[in-house]
């Protein structure tokens, strides 16, 4: 087989599983919101407390996504458990994932889409600023379909292209300034697929299996934060990107420069001193990449992704004086001393 079929296949193969998980997630998610609702909300005190037996890593996790610590009252334009709004479905699917398991008239503010700004009410939604105060913007985990596929990735850093590539719409300043400060260098493989832009950047869609045939994968902030960023750190690439100035459910605030990723500067003047660097030490890049992939287990976990998200609904809807907390839980949640930090290689340190 040619090297062109070859790629051509491994394309057509990635295409047709992408349509398999879209087409199973739709399913799933459409029997879930026709089963009865009290299906759901008798199991809810056993899921909490088996997710209390987690212990310090969650209650760590826990606090990040849901800063909130004094009462509140929820916001006039607050809907109704039974009420979530369809727009956006996989905002909806994923957020009724969680939420069906509490009492289908209680309140609760919610945010679907990028949201950069912290709302001036408590509110449920996808992403954040990391910067300031951030209470106000409690995290799950939305639109996952998109931002959290981690395929496994069989190919040594070693045996990958010695070159760096990026894809992606330029939409945004810094994928502009990207563009623009490594249009023409022999080895950066840069440049959007969309017809609308540039002439001079745009370059032939690459699969997430071709982009990772490369040493090196850049990671940029678009309307919030870098849909990319989840699978590169899952891969067996280093990751190179500016420090975020977002995060979502991938808790992106926890990442280190050095430690998960290889810090980039925002006028990306070092892209090839930090390429040159990595190819004179690549047991240091092979480290990053280990420490970055042990940062992403925790986040393949379905149980514990459903434990932790509703002890962050749990703790809202106490907190707005709408639901009469269990001793033993919100003991759990207020009253245990915080786990120490956990060293930057190690977060987030979950088990089950």
């Amino acid at each position: 087989m040619s090297r062109e079929m070859g790629l051509s296949h491994r394309l057509t193969v990635a295409n047709l599983d992408r349509t398999a998980r879209r087409v199973f997630y739709y399913a799933r998610n459409a029997v879930r919101d026709i089963a009865p609702k009290s299906l759901f909300r008798r199991q809810l005190d056993g899921l909490l407390e088996r997710a209390i037996e987690g212990g310090a890593p969650v209650r760590e996790r826990l606090d990040y996504y849901n800063k909130l610590t004094t009462s509140f009252t929820p916001g006039s334009e607050a809907v109704t458990v039974d009420n979530v709004p369809w727009r956006r479905s996989r905002y909806y699917y994923d957020f009724k994932e969680y939420v069906r398991f509490f009492d289908p008239g209680l309140r609760l503010d919610v945010k679907f889409g990028d949201v950069r700004v912290v709302p001036p009410v408590p509110s449920i939604l996808k992403s954040r600023p990391i910067a300031g105060d951030n209470a106000n913007s409690v995290v799950l985990n939305l639109n996952k379909f998109r931002h959290f596929h981690m395929p496994a990735d069989s190919v040594p850093f070693s045996d990958k292209m010695p070159k760096v590539v990026w894809r992606g719409g330029l939409y945004s300043p810094i994928r502009k300034r990207f563009m623009q400060a490594v249009h023409g260098l022999d080895f950066c493989d840069a440049g959007t697929p969309s017809p609308k832009a540039e002439e001079q950047y745009r370059k032939p869609y690459l699969s997430i299996d071709q982009q990772r045939r490369y040493r090196y994968i850049v990671s940029l902030e678009g309307n919030d934060v870098a849909t990319n960023l989840k699978w590169i750190m899952s891969s067996n690439s280093l990751c190179l990107m500016p420090e975020p100035t977002f995060e979502t459910w991938f808790c992106e605030g926890w990442l280190k420069p050095g430690v998960h990723y290889v810090p980039l500067a925002p006028d990306f003047s070092d892209l090839a001193d930090k390429v040159a660097h990595y190819e004179r030490h690549p047991q240091e890049a092979e480290k990053i990449i280990a420490t970055a992939k042990a940062y992403c287990r925790p986040f393949r976990d379905q149980q514990l992704d459903r434990s932790i998200s509703l002890l962050v609904l749990y703790k809202y809807f106490v907190l707005s004086g709408q639901v009469e907390p269990d001793d033993e839980i919100w003991r759990f949640i207020t009253d245990r001393p915080r786990a120490a930090p956990a060293r930057a290689e190690e977060r987030p340190r979950v088990s089950p």
